[in-house]
């Protein structure tokens, strides 16, 4: 663990002190130094946690996620080098470490065995995120994105931390290892059903469940290209990962508690599907897709089957890499036309005809075609659906319809139909971009290979 979590520590003076010319290339070589080191935690073992220290250890839920969050950093770096090339140095010194600090704090979050050290970290993330939206957002309106972002997880997140401290005196531990073997505490009255709805409001709406999702839309619009990669691809997954490990903790309440979550979820992914097709702004219109993605996650880890757990586990990891792949073309085209609406930037495709099969990769991922990990998740999570109630097919199939259909229409609007007049001429895309939408992609079409290292079944 540490092997990990001191070179990513000291990520920091290296973006402090390296010389202006070898900044960008040094942390990004370093960042995929580390990422590539992280992938010896998807090691398959027969334990239930790998490289276990007091405070922290690995199970087959958090390694995926924590590989994730490593992998993504170089990422990141990559992506903000254009939008920051007319910075001072120290300016951008500052954007690093910003970034920086965000990724041990993930790997801390994703890593411990113990509920209190998981909540401060979940509520440290928020700080880096919000520094990034407010600071280096691209209009005024960032302001009150910073605001929403912070009010919706603040507001939602203080009960989960009376509950947690409540629980840490009833049972005496909240150590993950020593939960399994504890009688179930809660009871169906009242007060233990206010208990649990808190414990999973919180992940709600970090994850976010339709209904507490609008600070999601405002802050992917205002957020630079890092903050949304970030965003999506990990702070998304947090609250996945935190339905994941409190839902056992519940056991003889879910029957009350999951019903208005899981009609909600599926109900919302229909919705926010249909949102997305009269979208004009494309990072909204990828922001409100994930929003119906992680609906599906929500709906699947809330019935507790080892079917669903891993088809939300699978889902949680494509569909962080596709959407933040999703955010780094919507940024592309943003860095070359300036506008994020979606009828200033048709007919891309004679202009940039290698983009434009990034973009339809892109979509197709988003899609859920075969041979991605992305159908194989929402195959497996129909099935759990479709086992646990029949009437769910309903609500979604509809869902990958519309998901569909919203896709391609993305998909035409920005590679299809007349140029734009004011558009006369285009930079050329370059090495960094396909280098960056390469590291995207070539994961999920390896994963597909060898399933079982995501899926969160224990091997």
């Amino acid at each position: 663990m540490l092997k990990i979590i001191l070179p990513t520590i000291m990520l920091l003076p290296t973006a402090l002190l390296s010389p202006p010319k070898l900044l960008w290339p040094s942390t990004t070589a370093h960042s995929l130094l580390i990422a590539t080191l992280s992938l010896h935690w998807l090691t398959p073992s027969y334990y239930p946690h790998k490289t276990s220290t007091p405070w922290a250890g690995l199970d087959q839920i958090s390694s995926p996620l924590m590989v994730l969050s490593c992998w993504l950093l170089p990422l990141m770096i990559m992506a903000s080098q254009n939008h920051l090339q007319h910075d001072p140095t120290s300016r951008k010194r500052t954007f690093i470490m910003t970034l920086i600090t965000t990724q041990p704090l993930i790997i801390l979050a994703f890593a411990t065995t113990e509920l209190t050290l998981f909540y401060i970290a979940f509520e440290a993330t928020l700080i880096p995120t919000l520094i990034l939206i407010t600071r280096w957002g691209s209009q005024p309106e960032r302001l009150s994105a910073g605001i929403y972002l912070l009010f919706y997880t603040l507001i939602s997140s203080l009960p989960l931390l009376v509950t947690i401290l409540h629980l840490h005196t009833q049972i005496g531990t909240l150590h993950l290892a020593m939960l399994k073997l504890n009688h179930p505490t809660l009871t169906t009255s009242w007060t233990h059903l206010l208990a649990g709805l808190a414990l999973l409001t919180a992940f709600m709406v970090k994850a976010p469940l339709y209904g507490m999702h609008l600070w999601l839309p405002k802050a992917h619009v205002e957020a630079p290209i890092a903050g949304s990669m970030l965003l999506a691809a990990l702070l998304l997954k947090l609250g996945g990962y935190g339905i994941m490990r409190v839902t056992p903790l519940m056991s003889p309440l879910s029957g009350h508690l999951h019903y208005p979550f899981l009609t909600m979820a599926l109900w919302g992914a229909l919705m926010t599907s249909s949102i997305c097709m009269r979208q004009t702004d494309l990072k909204s219109l990828i922001a409100y897709s994930s929003v119906s993605h992680m609906g599906l996650v929500i709906a699947a880890s809330t019935i507790q089957t080892p079917w669903s757990f891993s088809g939300a586990m699978i889902l949680m990891i494509s569909h962080g890499l596709t959407s933040s792949m999703l955010f780094c073309l919507a940024n592309t085209n943003y860095e070359r036309t300036h506008s994020r609406t979606l009828l200033l930037m048709r007919g891309l495709q004679p202009l940039l005809p290698l983009m434009s099969t990034w973009w339809l990769l892109a979509n197709l991922t988003n899609m859920a075609l075969p041979p991605t990990t992305n159908l194989m998740a929402e195959l497996t999570i129909l099935t759990t659906l479709f086992n646990w109630s029949t009437f769910t097919i309903i609500l979604t199939g509809a869902a990958t319809l519309l998901t569909a259909s919203y896709t391609l229409f993305m998909l035409l609007t920005t590679q299809r139909g007349p140029l734009p007049t004011y558009v006369t001429s285009l930079q050329n895309s370059n090495t960094r971009e396909h280098l960056l939408m390469t590291l995207h992609i070539l994961p999920l079409l390896l994963l597909i290979l060898k399933p079982e290292l995501i899926s969160g079944a224990p091997l």
